[in-house]
């Protein structure tokens, strides 16, 4: 967390995603801007005994397509599925940002790209074969396809980053955190431009009955905030910001989108799945502080609104610890009611939701909240966005394990 006031301005100059309700910005953010669902039947592996049916995949993806031109990674169409969604977040990130390639001087660049999972999709098929099919050996890849880090590996090496180049990992709070140790490498003078957020790929059928044993999935749907919430449903995909220096975005004439202010992130330090209210809490002001805002000066909230029965009242417990009267006042969604929880990834795609609510002046819904829940009494935009001049967006984002992270952006350096 930054305090160092003299420090460099960071500022977001290319976004990129890929999620269940569109693979590009553009098309996620008219899908966000309609209300539409991504949670459907769930499909593409053998369902055998699961309870729960349902989950926010990202369907008829063609990843060749989207990927045949890259020139310097010569593999990535052979990596495994977080990698892909990775690689197109960062290739559409790098082209809105305008930056020439390859990079002037690549050891002032950074590549943080985490996954909470990594290559669980490629475990599962390599466990098929072993123990289920009898083969004697993996895919050949099989141990690069499952690292925590190869989507880094593979951005870094497709647009030449020879700076910082490594994934975090902190489950539903890894792209933030992603984010935000870029903003501070950035702000720090330690590189010049990064590349940074999360991916994950972990729909298949062992991650299913792993979430089904923990009882937070819901069998019906994403209803975060609401009255009958029972749940989380699993979601998967990718987002990434560009960051840039203010100086160096300016000196080339770059498009800035908007910029990152402030970073904060405190962990619960009591249980790893029961969340509390302190952490979230000072996570928050933390962000304030580093933005140097007033609780106020916030327009639009994006929970983290995961749609489980604690996380939801907790959340809006913190909420109103920190914004006080104001709270009542605060626009808040969570747009997982929509692309669902992509868990390490939720971060990085939430953070383009925060800009594209500024770029716009309109505010996502949550859809699905027909009736609120018990102490869930705030404004969360309920099934429909609205228009809403924002200046400054807040994106939470709250872990297992109680890691919490927050953003705060504000409009582009006058």
């Amino acid at each position: 967390m930054a305090s160092d006031k003299a420090a460099r301005r960071v500022v977001v100059t290319g976004m990129g995603v890929v999620t269940p309700i569109g693979t590009t910005v553009d098309e996620f953010w008219q899908a966000c801007k309609e209300g539409k669902s991504g949670v459907s039947e769930l499909g593409g592996f053998p369902l055998e005994d699961l309870k729960i049916l349902i989950a926010a995949q990202i369907k008829n993806f063609d990843h060749k397509a989207r990927l045949k031109h890259f020139k310097r990674d010569r593999i990535i169409t052979l990596a495994d599925r977080y990698s892909w969604f990775a690689g197109v977040a960062a290739d559409e990130a790098v082209k809105m940002s305008g930056l020439e390639m390859p990079l002037a001087d690549p050891y002032r660049s950074a590549c943080i790209i985490g996954s909470g999972a990594g290559g669980l999709v490629t475990f599962e098929t390599a466990y098929r074969d072993l123990f289920i099919l009898n083969k004697r050996a993996t895919h050949p890849l099989t141990l690069l396809r499952i690292i925590g880090s190869s989507a880094a590996a593979h951005v870094g090496i497709e647009f030449g980053v020879k700076g910082p180049t490594f994934a975090t990992c902190s489950a539903c709070s890894t792209a933030t955190h992603a984010i935000g140790i870029a903003r501070d490498y950035i702000r720090d003078g330690v590189v010049d431009v990064a590349i940074a957020g999360a991916s994950e790929s972990v729909i298949n059928y062992g991650t299913m009955k792993a979430w089904q044993a923990l009882h937070v999935l819901s069998p019906e749907g994403c209803f975060p905030f609401a009255k009958k919430r029972n749940g989380t449903v699993l979601g998967e995909g990718a987002g990434i910001l560009v960051l840039e220096s203010y100086e160096h975005a300016k000196a080339r004439g770059a498009t800035i989108l908007a910029e990152l202010r402030g970073y904060g992130m405190a962990s619960d330090s009591q249980d790893m799945v029961k969340p509390t209210v302190e952490g979230p809490s000072v996570a928050m002001q933390d962000a304030l502080e580093d933005a140097g805002l007033k609780p106020e000066d916030i327009q639009y909230l994006n929970a983290h609104g995961t749609a489980t029965a604690d996380n939801d009242i907790n959340e809006t417990k913190a909420i109103k610890n920190v914004f006080k009267d104001y709270a009542y006042k605060l626009a808040i969604s969570s747009t997982k009611s929509m692309h669902g929880h992509p868990l390490g990834a939720g971060g990085g795609i939430e953070a383009v939701a925060c800009i594209k609510a500024m770029q716009d002046g309109f505010v996502p819904p949550t859809i699905g909240l027909d009736e609120p829940g018990e102490g869930c009494d705030l404004d969360y935009i309920p099934n429909e966005g609205r228009k809403l001049d924002v200046t400054y967006a807040m994106s939470n984002s709250f872990a297992f394990g109680g890691l919490n992270a927050v953003l705060v952006f504000g409009p582009p350096p006058a």
